[in-house]
């Protein structure tokens, strides 16, 4: 629904009506409108941690190369078919009005961080778990724009991000 009308004018009777239940049943898990767009950032989050996972393994990647393009391609992807995904932007703070945004980009950066770390032995400092926080949030952004159409995403700027992402990483990695 956020996707559809936008947050501005989310309601929980709206939510309730969509999932065919009382507005009670809503408010018992929900207090807010709030809480159920934080609710689906959660969840989104959580997807995404899972697909990046389930590609690595499928793919074999060698490389933290491999692994930044497996992610992106796995964003891109619930970008262009999950409607959720596309209308959280997760770190976009107005469009919610909450502040956990910052936390929820924090929070895959971290997750991808370790990720890197645990299969690829990138090192943990602050300025690389920095950099993973930056490509996030840029990323959201720009993936955001090449779907506003998502029937036919805009691939040459997808390709861009990746290019920007991979040099980024490979500066500050190179950096130590």
């Amino acid at each position: 629904m956020i996707d559809e009308i936008g947050f501005e004018r989310l309601t929980t009777a709206m939510v309730a009506e969509r999932a065919g239940a009382s507005i009670g049943t809503v408010y018992r898990y929900f207090p807010d409108r709030i809480a159920v767009v934080d609710a689906l950032a959660i969840r989104c989050t959580q997807r995404l941690a899972a697909r990046f996972v389930a590609a690595l393994d499928a793919s074999g990647a060698e490389t933290w190369q491999q692994a930044c393009d497996a992610l992106i391609d796995e964003t891109a992807e619930l970008y262009r078919t999950e409607p959720g995904f596309r209308a959280i932007r997760f770190g976009d703070t107005a469009d919610t009005g909450t502040g956990d945004a910052e936390d929820r980009m924090g929070a895959l950066g971290t997750a991808v961080g370790q990720i890197m770390r645990d299969r690829f032995g990138l090192p943990d400092n602050e300025r690389i778990a920095r950099a993973w926080v930056v490509l996030a949030e840029s990323g959201h952004a720009v993936l955001a724009r090449a779907h506003r159409d998502r029937e036919h995403p805009d691939t040459a700027l997808i390709a861009e991000y990746r290019t920007m992402s991979r040099a980024h990483m490979e500066s500050v990695v190179a950096a130590g």
